[in-house]
């Protein structure tokens, strides 16, 4: 009787827990992101200038950036229409309960599963819709950054807490319908474009069945020791989005993989095989790979020599951006202006959207507005992300990145490096040598290490 009464305190604990963190980071200040009309600002490859054109022309309302002495010029609204095309992953609420676990909620310690997945979703819109797409009805969302602190806060606070008190919720599983016939696009194209759209936010819904949600990430992070609440760092992120990659029997799916790789070194051949083994099913086509390097940048703080790097892969249309952040919190890094990285922030709880109903509502996987982060804030830790589409393409993506890390680094050493042959050619345990166990000794090891040396979330 005794250790169930542990077990209800402890339940009825990590309920209030869960309802206090759903108004916590409910509560969003309002803030506005100034960026420079001097400047250009590099969005994962693509340049903006906010130059002078017509000063009578004022940034608009609920833009949520601000233009300095609030001349609007160039591009700005090429920029937010691309900014707000990206997708964006946070805190959800009162979705179906975690296995094993009495949560509905990943606010408070969900923000860097929430980051990676941003990542792969970015990998995910350069597969299937390139980098010149956008989202037609990317300028008509409302901006959240007016959110503030009201009774509605309070009264979301009281409805989240009862609710974790009532019990769980049936779960919904019903298929997405993915062929509807979208009326409002004009052609056939941008048709397909938003149904691919459509399919690859779902894939990312929070519910068990969803490929990449959160619910399956947790499960291949138990085979780390990981478990729902606890916090994960940039580098095991990066190998759960391997094996969730790699476990998805979508057939949309089968022409993408990932390779991670192993202290701070890319083994060509390794990237190769990945992306090859489909000729050997039958398929002649090469896989198309997105390639994550955990890194550190500096010891206990970043190190500001590896700013022009950051920048430069930033700048590139093939990367997928940065899982990183500052102490305690996990961010999206996606561009910069001079010294300032831009990102997405997942800390801000929303709530649960059914992805398995047909034209679920898309406007709270858009953010509507940046932010901006001084370089030297960034944690040490991260994780940086490439996609290559084919064979070709890796071997061209190899040589331009590490002529950048030839350039941009003033150490002996680089930040990481692209070495031909095998893992196993330098008595590396490869990866995939243990298929028997879910991850290998090797990165059981690993991650035990990236656990300790990562930030925490206190």
């Amino acid at each position: 009787m005794e250790a169930s009464g542990t077990d209800e305190v402890d339940k009825l604990k990590t309920k209030f827990m869960s309802a206090w963190n759903n108004m916590k980071y409910s509560w969003v200040l309002k803030t506005k992101t100034y960026f420079s009309r001097n400047s250009p600002v590099l969005l994962l490859g693509k340049c903006y200038h906010f130059k002078y054109e017509d000063e009578n022309k004022m940034l608009p309302a609920r833009s949520g950036c601000t233009i300095e002495d609030h001349v609007i010029a160039g591009n700005v609204e090429e920029f937010r229409k691309d900014f707000i095309s990206r997708i964006w992953l946070t805190y959800r609420e009162e979705f179906p309960q975690i296995e094993a676990s009495a949560l509905t909620t990943d606010c408070g310690w969900g923000c860097t599963l929430r980051t990676g997945q941003m990542l792969l979703a970015q990998g995910l819109i350069l597969h299937f819709l390139g980098r010149g797409w956008t989202w037609p009805d990317a300028l008509h969302i409302e901006n959240s950054d007016s959110d503030s602190w009201t009774s509605n806060t309070v009264k979301k606070f009281t409805a989240s807490f009862e609710a974790s008190l009532s019990g769980e919720r049936e779960l919904r599983t019903s298929a997405v319908s993915l062929k509807e016939t979208f009326r409002k696009y004009s052609n056939d194209h941008e048709m397909q474009n938003e149904i691919y759209h459509r399919k690859i936010i779902s894939w990312f819904g929070d519910s068990p069945v969803a490929v990449f949600g959160l619910h399956r990430l947790i499960e291949f992070g138990k085979k780390s020791g990981k478990k729902a609440g606890d916090w994960y760092g940039p580098a095991v992120v990066a190998h759960i989005l391997r094996k969730a990659v790699e476990e998805a029997r979508h057939p949309d799916l089968q022409g993408i993989t990932i390779y991670v790789a192993q202290d701070c070194t890319v083994y060509n051949s390794d990237v190769i095989d990945k992306q090859t083994n489909s000729v050997t099913s039958g398929d002649a086509r090469d896989k198309a790979v997105v390639i994550l390097v955990p890194v550190r940048l500096g010891g206990e703080r970043t190190n500001p020599d590896y700013l022009e790097f950051v920048k430069g892969v930033l700048s590139l249309e093939y990367c997928v951006g940065i899982i990183g952040g500052k102490p305690k919190q996990s961010y999206y890094f996606a561009g910069f202006q001079d010294d300032s990285l831009i990102y997405m922030d997942p800390h801000y709880c929303q709530s649960f959207v059914d992805v398995s109903i047909k034209d679920f509502p898309l406007e709270t996987f858009h953010c509507p507005s940046p932010k901006k982060m001084s370089f030297r804030k960034m944690d040490p830790s991260c994780t940086i992300g490439f996609y290559c589409r084919n064979v070709q393409d890796f071997e061209r993506v190899s040589e331009e990145i590490t002529k950048i890390l030839k350039i941009s680094s003033k150490e002996k050493y680089p930040l990481f490096t692209f070495v031909n042959g095998h893992s196993r050619d330098f008595d590396f345990t490869s990866t995939a040598a243990s298929e028997e166990d879910f991850f290998s000794e090797d990165e059981k090891k690993r991650f035990k290490r990236f656990s300790t040396e990562e930030f925490v979330l206190l």
